[in-house]
């Protein structure tokens, strides 16, 4: 029978593997998808933290997914949202992003606080807590987040927000406070939604989508499409 002190050593060796394993992965070169939009051109790069994400995100690019379909939902100040199949062909004045065609979903991989709701992130879109308790993420359909910035009185308010909408189990740390000052964003989405991604160029094309006018729906009035989705790096 192994010793006490030995099955601790291995447990220890284990837990070192792992973290240098982990590590490891994180720091591989992300990929970078380019999207060609009508407006013009983004560029994401992929965390490798959230592998699920990130490999779905470039299948669904490699086979096209993405060619053709609109921005149909965009908040000013908030986010642009896009990544719905039935939209390349899309009604006039017709809500879209319900997902209903959709045929799987994405475990949650929410990393907070290490991967928060900071401008110029990617995460994934979902259905509410009601309907999908463990925050699975839609197959195909992802936002930019553009937010704004806060104070500190302003990350007070959000603090409630959070506490109320996640039981208290979303606390923003000092280091998460101070990127909501100096970058902006949505702190009241982090802890429930997955983050896997940031726009690395073409915030201006971001930026510029955002300020569109908008319908009841929040869909743009002009159609703002991706043309062509294509994975550039590495």
């Amino acid at each position: 029978m192994a010793k006490p002190i030995d099955m601790m050593k291995k447990v220890l060796i284990m837990a070192v593997i792992c973290v240098v394993a982990l590590t490891a992965k994180a720091q591989e070169p992300r990929p970078v998808v380019q999207l060609l939009t009508d407006s013009g051109t983004v560029k994401i790069e992929l965390y490798n933290e959230t592998p699920l994400h990130r490999d779905n995100f470039l299948k669904l690019v490699r086979e096209g997914f993405y060619d053709g379909v609109l921005f149909h939902r965009v908040i000013f100040g908030f986010m642009i949202q896009t990544g719905d199949s039935l939209s390349k062909h899309a009604e006039p004045g017709k809500l879209y992003g319900d997902g209903r065609y959709e045929t799987y979903k994405i475990p949650a991989e929410i990393r907070y606080s290490e991967i928060v709701h900071r401008r110029w992130t990617v995460a994934a879109a979902r259905e509410d807590d009601a309907k999908n308790p463990e925050r699975e993420s839609s197959m195909c359909q992802f936002y930019i987040v553009y937010g704004k910035r806060f104070n500190d009185d302003m990350l007070d308010e959000q603090q409630e927000r959070l506490d109320k909408e996640t039981g208290g189990t979303v606390k923003m740390t000092p280091e998460v406070r101070e990127i909501y000052k100096k970058y902006g964003g949505t702190p009241h989405l982090d802890g429930q939604y997955t983050v896997f991604g940031e726009v690395v160029e073409g915030k201006d094309v971001v930026d510029k989508i955002q300020r569109v006018e908008t319908d009841a729906n929040a869909r743009p009035l002009g159609d703002i499409r991706i043309l062509k989705a294509t994975v550039v790096e590495p």
